[in-house]
């Protein structure tokens, strides 16, 4: 039986941090990897990804699909992490806008303010940045006639082996060791800071209330109520965390 890490690097969710663990542990037994397509083709591209590479035992890519790659000899070992959807949102604009290059949310997020960004993002039906991101990429876990988004989003939560937390990441680091452990006896927890954008310093209701100062409490609320799906995804990951959270 093949076993290996596959991290959903969802953006702005602590995944450099968790990359750089992994790469810790692992060194050359670790690899990253881009993709691009329908969801058949990703999905295909990332198990011939894995199959290629038979000696790296952790792989991380921001745009591999759920659900986890199978296989009458494979195990794979799916890594990510949730953060709350507002918060994440402001982190990725502060990293677009001082990240450079010329990708769109890049070159928007030097051009406008917090609150033109998300205006612009949610005024593009098919953009999911400032649109339920989490449940979005979770829902891809399950067939579209299975359940709505949210629904598919949260089964996936409930039945996937694991789910950080970027609120409680010390914690969900150390809960994700002592799950791979037993299989990758190489891995110890290491907490790694890396890329941050905002100044994670502050409890998350400060930053939170920053974040309304600076947009207003009409777009705020507008958040609130388009990423419906996204906040029932996070308190629910949020609940495995009791008395952990920042």
């Amino acid at each position: 039986m093949r076993k290996f890490i596959l991290h959903y690097h969802f953006f702005k969710n602590a995944g450099t941090s968790v990359d750089a663990m992994l790469k810790k542990n692992f060194g050359a037994a670790w690899g990253t990897r881009e993709f691009d397509g329908s969801h058949g083709q990703v999905m295909q591209q990332v198990a011939d990804w894995i199959r290629s590479n038979p000696h790296t035992l952790a792989f991380s890519s921001h745009t591999a699909h759920m659900p986890p790659p199978k296989g009458p000899a494979l195990q794979c070992f799916p890594v990510l992490f949730v953060r709350h959807p507002i918060d994440r949102i402001a982190s990725a604009y502060y990293f677009e806008r001082k990240q450079g290059g010329d990708g769109f949310g890049a070159v928007l997020a030097r051009n406008t303010t917090l609150a033109g960004y998300i205006e612009v993002r949610l005024s593009m039906s098919y953009d999911a940045q400032c649109r339920d991101f989490h449940s979005y990429r979770l829902g891809q876990m399950f067939p579209s006639d299975t359940g709505s988004q949210a629904e598919r989003a949260l089964r996936a939560v409930k039945e996937l082996p694991f789910v950080g937390l970027v609120e409680a990441y010390e914690q969900s680091i150390r809960r994700m060791t002592a799950w791979l452990q037993p299989h990758f006896p190489q891995v110890q927890a290491v907490v790694m800071a890396r890329n941050t954008s905002r100044d994670h310093s502050a409890p998350l209701d400060i930053r939170l209330a920053e974040v309304r100062e600076e947009i207003g409490n009409a777009l705020y609320r507008r958040l609130e109520e388009i990423n419906e799906a996204d906040f029932a995804v996070y308190e629910a990951v949020r609940a495995n965390y009791q008395g952990q959270v920042a």
